[in-house]
């Protein structure tokens, strides 16, 4: 098969760039290298430099094509604030003109790299898909736009698409700078540079994190499914959760505190049944795990 993986040299397209390869397929990748990194390139990928917001641009590109990973996004909450309409074109024109060039180009489906937070704050814990969304954020609101253009695609112009959202990623090649960070990236960071870790608020908040190796089946088993394609929405996390506090002590070290972070949601966990009854996908990878081999690297 051939696949196409928009921001293919970002923290989670590039993980998926590699398994797709791996696995004997064909792989395009477009990146306009804002946040990825060249480094993160599997150079046995054909790649397209080139920005989501230019249509003229990618649109020759999803040709031949059977499947489209859309993973390329502006994951940062502080510069949505501060640049909404910079963020909007990013993160709603850049995902509708995917859309377009993909419908164009006669691809088979799309998958659509959701985000946990446009559930933003619900009055219960887990989060279900069937909740109504809650975004506190404008990156929230324009990744929860994109599922809803993503549905109508499928159900204007018969686009198979599916919406993973995404609880907390984690693992190699996780950002470690830049505007908006894990807080596993920032104590990991803080250290490694011997300064203690910044814990925002009372770090009682909690996080449902998710390795990026779980992530990466998720969307491989979402495009092979023969049970998904309709638009659906499934989560992606691991159904457990960890405060704030209980990273920094894993990690260990001294803490200082500064205020709590304004448009984020106080706790998130994933009720992930839907998810493994459409596409049998649960995660494999334990948290403690995980962060071990984070912080031995």
């Amino acid at each position: 098969m051939r696949y196409l993986v928009t921001g293919g040299a970002g923290f989670i397209g590039s993980n998926i760039v590699d398994a797709l390869l791996a696995a004997g397929h064909e792989v395009r990748v477009i990146d306009n290298f804002s946040t990825g990194k060249r480094a993160n390139l599997n150079p046995r990928a054909e790649l397209l430099e080139a920005d989501m917001t230019n249509f003229d641009a990618i649109h020759p590109f999803f040709v031949g094509v059977d499947g489209v990973f859309h993973t390329a996004a502006l994951a940062r909450i502080p510069f949505s604030i501060e640049h909404p309409i910079e963020s909007a074109q990013a993160n709603i024109m850049g995902t509708l003109n995917v859309l377009v060039a993909a419908r164009d180009a006669k691809v088979r489906r799309l998958v659509y790299s959701a985000s946990s937070s446009a559930y933003g704050s619900q009055p219960e814990l887990p989060y279900r898909p069937d909740m109504c969304p809650n975004p506190l954020n404008p990156y929230a609101m324009q990744k929860y736009v994109g599922e809803l253009v993503a549905e109508e695609f499928f159900r204007f112009y018969g686009l198979e698409t599916v919406s993973l959202r995404y609880f907390n990623v984690y693992g190699p090649r996780m950002a470690d700078e830049g505007a908006y960070v894990t807080v596993i990236s920032v104590f990991r960071r803080q250290k490694k540079a011997g300064q203690p870790l910044t814990i925002h608020g009372d770090g009682e908040q909690t996080r449902d994190f998710t390795h990026v190796s779980d992530v990466v089946r998720a969307n491989i088993m979402a495009m092979e499914s023969p049970n998904v394609g309709k638009g659906e929405v499934l989560n992606v996390g691991t159904g457990s959760r960890y405060s704030i506090n209980q990273i920094a002590a894993m990690i260990g070290g001294p803490t200082v505190h500064e205020a709590a972070r304004f448009g984020e949601a106080r706790d998130s966990l994933a009720d992930i049944s839907l998810t493994t009854e459409r596409i049998g996908w649960e995660p494999k990878m334990k948290f403690e795990d995980g962060l071990n081999d984070l912080l031995s690297v």
